[in-house]
């Protein structure tokens, strides 16, 4: 089936005129484009303003000399200001949204050699977008040797870059080299890790939304967030600061004077105004590390600043303006801190359109290796001292590591520890047997959990809430957690493992629901099935 050519484009008040007596001797886009025989056009879609009749008209008549067989539709397109971007693109916006596209039968180009730059840039960015589903279309005046042929010439640019081999190899470095930034230029082997930082990057250039990073204390929040700055900064995303507040260090009446600012006079002992932390990150990046230890009043000041860039200040009767993009971190179960009525609901709504948990470094063995030589990469860069390992030095600290015996309760925090404390320990730069085999012994008395020797499933279970969870649960409420834990490893499936936890009180309800219970159970602890079927 013959595929039609469709064209839309501005009519060119000055260049479609002609530029000698004879219009047929000068150079004319819209005209030109019907002379080209290796380019029948169909159809043309043209928009004109109100002021441009005669023009149309004589454009109209020539084109039908030309090309016959072209059908010509004109559009009025009333502009109060046709550089005006918005009410150009608006407009454009529109018409394409109405028009009747028919892809399997015709192809479309728009035509962006006439009209205004607004009017060739919004045509662009509507092509680009798909509204109008096709190409670009350039026309240029005949070349030096060519001068006496009014035809000119024509270029078709696609901007479906999936088609160019070339161009689709460099951008896909270019994401690698974004997701290699955002891991510190870290060989990270984990695939879980690696797509999970595939998608944050993603995301975050993608535009200025919320973002939630979970996850035990250690696992990389603050460093990953400060990361995503410099990311967006190199990309021209920012302007201003980032600045980094963990919400833990926030006390009392001090908290909202942080936050917000004050005026002069606000309180006794405010001697002077202070901007505050939101206003200093304006146009820039706002990291609240440990946002759940907020309190209430400050949560509802703080969603409002999300929401409309303005908050008031301490003792203020105006507000003040910021906008900027937040990133939070939490090692807590936001959802449960809603549930007991230390978090508000809606704020939690707010800030976790995008939700990341990073792992712990106990779920990435695979990643220690990488993270050790990059720590280690730290140290010299900080002390100025070359440090490696000697050959079996690395394999038995490595080979501890990578371990089930090693926990790594603090994450990254316990691993830069330990390479620091080598390091210190090493002699002419090398790190011994004798040394790691120290650190080694420390870090067993270290992840010992006091005053009694842990049991396997205690281990697994500190493991899979987070060393600062573990320490908030009573032990008279352990063995009931436990036992749980270990028919869920058994079952199939939360059903199952709910009728056998449910095995007698189960008979005595009309209607079971034995998996809403488990569930229920579970989420008090912060946990779900997937996280314990994945340990």
């Amino acid at each position: 089936m013959m595929i039609n050519n469709v064209v839309f484009g501005f009519l060119g008040s000055r260049l479609d005129l002609g530029g000698s007596e004879d219009r047929w001797q000068a150079w004319r886009p819209t005209v030109a484009l019907g002379m080209h025989e290796e380019f029948l056009m169909r159809r043309l879609e043209i928009f004109h303003g109100p002021n441009e009749t005669r023009l149309l008209q004589t454009v109209v008549e020539d084109l039908g000399s030309v090309s016959p067989e072209t059908e010509i539709r004109t559009h009025a397109m009333p502009l109060s200001d046709p550089w005006d971007f918005e009410e150009v693109y608006g407009k454009l916006h529109d018409f394409f949204k109405d028009y009747p596209f028919h892809p399997e039968a015709e192809e479309y180009f728009a035509n962006i050699t006439t009209g205004t730059h607004t009017e060739q840039i919004c045509l662009f960015l509507l092509t680009e977008s798909r509204h109008l589903p096709g190409k670009l279309i350039q026309a240029s005046p005949p070349r030096r040797k060519h001068k006496d042929d009014p035809a000119g010439v024509y270029k078709i640019i696609d901007l479906d870059l999936s088609k160019y081999d070339r161009l689709a190899t460099r951008f896909a470095l270019d994401r690698q080299e974004a997701t290699s930034f955002l891991k510190s230029g870290i060989a990270t082997k984990n695939k879980e890790f690696n797509r999970l930082i595939d998608r944050i990057e993603r995301v975050v250039l993608a535009g200025p939304a919320s973002i939630l990073l979970t996850g035990a204390t250690g696992v990389g929040k603050s460093q990953l967030a400060r990361r995503i700055f410099e990311l967006k900064r190199q990309r021209n995303m920012f302007e201003g600061p980032f600045v980094e507040v963990n919400c833990a260090t926030l006390r009392g009446d001090s908290s909202m004077s942080a936050l917000f600012g004050h005026t002069k006079g606000a309180f006794t002992g405010a001697v002077g105004e202070r901007s505050g932390l939101l206003r200093t990150a304006h146009g820039g990046m706002l990291f609240l590390d440990e946002i759940g230890e907020l309190g209430l009043d400050e949560q509802a000041m703080l969603l409002r600043a999300i929401e409309e860039k303005r908050f008031l200040p301490v003792g203020s009767d105006a507000d003040m303006c910021s906008d900027f993009q937040l990133i939070a971190g939490t090692n807590r179960d936001l959802s449960a801190e809603v549930r007991n009525g230390e978090f508000r609901e809606d704020l939690l709504a707010r800030i976790n359109l995008w939700t990341f948990r990073l792992p712990g470094l106990a779920e990435r063995r695979e990643d220690i290796e990488p993270n050790v030589d990059y720590e280690l990469e730290q140290y010299t860069a900080r002390t100025g001292t070359k440090i490696s390992f000697n050959k079996e030095a690395r394999k038995r600290f490595l080979d501890f590591a990578t371990s089930g015996e090693s926990y790594w309760n603090a994450n990254f925090r316990d691993l830069n520890a330990a390479i620091v404390r080598m390091a210190t320990l090493s002699h002419g730069g090398r790190i011994a047997t004798d040394v790691v085999d120290e650190e080694i012994a420390r870090l067993r008395f270290l992840w010992t959990v006091p005053k009694q020797e842990a049991t396997d499933d205690e281990r697994r279970f500190r493991l899979l809430v987070g060393n600062d969870c573990y320490e908030k649960i009573d032990r008279f409420d352990l063995p009931q957690i436990l036992e749980v834990l270990r028919v869920c490893k058994e079952s199939a499936s939360l059903s199952e493992a709910g009728r056998k936890l449910f095995n007698v009180s189960r008979t005595e309800k009309k209607s079971s629901n034995d998996a809403d219970r488990l569930r229920k159970f579970l989420a008090r602890f912060g946990l779900d099935w997937n996280d314990i079927k994945s340990h």
